[in-house]
């Protein structure tokens, strides 16, 4: 991470985990704009995978990504719906340290402008573990426009107020 010396934002190095059992590095439109707009945003792209919807396979890449220091923060897309193959909260939430419980409630709320009453099927979740913030979205770009634009930037950025997520993140870069 970054260390900012004054008031300019931090730039915080983001991996970006997709849960697919279809998509491929050449259709993964979800991760390519998580990606992107991470990069426009100031911060840079850590890692970029890829896994099909296996409760193991998620949890693998998410541990590693957690244990590194170099690791800030997760985006995670897929995986968050009611098919019988959608796992991701499931693979995440016993590696949480603390649940961030207001974002799938505001997700929520912000996708039920956007598409009605389906957003009750969205099980978008985050939290913390080992002091990086990961963030599970739907695997829609729509839904992952939403998260970001409406939640996600604004809590990556070290310099939005009254709080942000960067101070808590800090704390790993300061070595405690």
């Amino acid at each position: 991470m970054a260390k900012a010396t004054d008031d300019s934002p931090q730039a915080l190095a983001i991996a970006v985990l997709t849960v697919s059992d279809t998509r491929t590095e050449d259709n993964d439109s979800s991760g390519h704009f998580l990606a992107e707009a991470l990069g426009e945003a100031g911060h840079s792209l850590a890692d970029k995978v890829i896994v099909i919807d296996d409760m193991y396979q998620i949890r693998a890449v998410l541990s590693r990504w957690i244990a590194d220091p170099a690791v800030d923060a997760v985006l995670v897309t897929g995986g968050t719906g009611f098919s019988g193959r959608d796992s991701t909260p499931e693979a995440v939430r016993p590696l949480f340290d603390k649940e961030i419980d207001g974002f799938g409630e505001v997700f929520r709320a912000l996708s039920l402008a956007e598409i009605g009453s389906s957003t009750v099927q969205s099980r978008a979740v985050a939290g913390y573990a080992n002091n990086t913030v990961v963030f599970c979205m739907p695997g829609s770009t729509g839904a992952c426009r939403t998260a970001w634009g409406g939640i996600i930037r604004e809590q990556l950025d070290s310099s939005h107020r009254p709080c942000n997520f960067v101070g808590v993140l800090s704390v790993r870069a300061r070595g405690a």
